[in-house]
């Protein structure tokens, strides 16, 4: 098999992953799955909230089935990433700020409040939530002014904390987040349908878990802070209202036993785990094996990450595809330069198949969604020529490394994969073949 060849069967495998999690095929699905629900309830008005980078094919998708099944639309609300006409015209459809919360997050809030006060109980809330959801519709709880919970997001993310706790520590200040979306419907009957874009699936950490009870405590989320090295640094309203939620003088978030969940359905939640399938699926039929999964998320740092698998891959025997799935981080030096989680991976791990002299081996390492952070792409394919390529450019892979400037050091050795709009969001992909 040629290069060129590798290459197809490696992009094969990302379109794959991604047509595995099609908004609208989870949405026709989760909804089969609810259709009990759906029947009680028929009589009753039908409300549409969709939130997050999937938020407009989601949306799409449960207008025809209500119009199919011949259930009454009473209205909604549609917050996605970028401007477009909504799904329906019974649907309002705005943008809002993403990655870190800002005007139109908060206007997108707003709207969202507004739609809750017209929605009755036992009527029908079709809760459609996808990654990016904390940020669109991110405003602060009573307390926390907006300029500080959009500083705690950015200080998050910079200083490399898991995803899974960004969103413990996020959604406890957000008016949306840890159950408030359910608290606002009124004893309405909730049916959530979620797009997995976090570790391990979990519907209390999907969008920061709008209609999910949250699990922990302030002292827990203290906890992370101070783990992280960040309980110092936090903004003053923040750090106040944590005081207070600890100290018992505002509530705790909602948990399990609390009224508002009562008529909240079980989530239907379809994540990473569904395009692995997908990824090992397509690997087969092009004739690899063995085809090797890990089950255990992708986390940590991103370069780190990146060495551990080339060196995994350079171990494997001819013939062989192994995959991973998750989302690492990037600890940000003082002066950055421009790249994403993917490309800084897929960068570390160029320089260990370069190093070993690891010949025949290729990786890939892409966000589902088709961004990977800032720079124009979706992430990176590198084999074990990358590196010696970006040093005959004069890419600087060594310094860019080091300085996370991953997207240069790869566009002068044509690794990179160029950003394309996926409509989903289930984490990165990272997949390694061996000819």
């Amino acid at each position: 098999m040629d290069s060129r060849d590798v290459a197809a069967t490696l992009r094969q495998c990302y379109d794959a992953a991604i047509a595995a999690a099609d908004p609208a095929r989870v949405v026709r699905d989760g909804l089969r799955a609810h259709e009990v629900t759906l029947e009680v309830g028929r009589d009753r008005p039908h409300w549409i909230i969709a939130l997050g980078k999937a938020a407009p094919a989601m949306a799409h998708a449960a207008v025809m089935h209500c119009d199919a099944a011949g259930l009454e639309i009473a209205g909604g609300l549609v917050v996605g990433v970028a401007s477009s006409e909504a799904p329906d015209r019974r649907l309002e459809s705005i943008v809002g700020d993403h990655p870190v919360p800002g005007a139109r997050s908060a206007r997108a809030s707003e709207r969202l409040s507004s739609l809750t006060d017209r929605i009755g109980r036992n009527d029908v809330v079709l809760v459609l939530i996808s990654g990016g959801t904390s940020s669109l519709v991110g405003a602060p709880i009573d307390g926390v002014r907006a300029a500080d919970l959009a500083a705690l997001g950015a200080l998050l993310l910079g200083t490399g904390v898991p995803i899974a706790r960004i969103n413990a520590v996020r959604k406890r200040f957000s008016r949306w987040g840890a159950g408030r979306l359910a608290e606002a419907l009124h004893g309405a009957r909730v049916v959530p349908i979620l797009l997995a874009d976090v570790p391990n699936e979990d519907p209390a950490m999907i969008g920061s878990g709008p209609v999910t009870p949250d699990p922990l405590e302030a002292r827990h989320v203290e906890r992370i802070l101070r783990e992280a090295g960040l309980a110092v640094r936090i903004p003053l309203s923040v750090a106040s209202t944590l005081g207070a939620m600890r100290a018992g003088l505002i509530p705790e978030t909602p948990k399990r036993d609390h009224a508002a969940f009562a008529r909240v359905s079980d989530p239907f939640v379809v994540g990473n785990s569904v395009a692995l399938d997908a990824v090992a699926a397509t690997a087969t039929a092009a004739g690899f094996a063995p085809v090797l999964l890990s089950r255990t998320p992708l986390q940590g740092d991103a370069t780190g990450a990146g060495r551990v698998i080339a060196h995994a891959l350079a171990r494997a025997p001819r013939g062989a595809c192994l995959a991973w799935g998750g989302e690492t981080t990037v600890r940000l030096p003082e002066h950055p330069g421009l790249g994403g989680r993917c490309q800084q991976l897929a960068l570390a791990a160029a320089e260990v198949l370069s190093d070993l002299a690891a010949e025949g081996t290729w990786i890939l390492a892409a966000g589902t969604d088709g961004r990977d952070g800032p720079a124009q792409a979706s992430g990176a394919l590198v084999s074990w020529t990358s590196w010696h390529a970006s040093e005959e450019a004069e890419g600087r892979p060594a310094q860019s490394l080091r300085r996370c400037d991953a997207h240069a050091a790869l566009a002068v050795a044509g690794a990179i994969l160029p950003p394309i709009a996926t409509g989903t969001n289930v984490m990165d992909i990272v997949v390694a073949l061996r000819v």
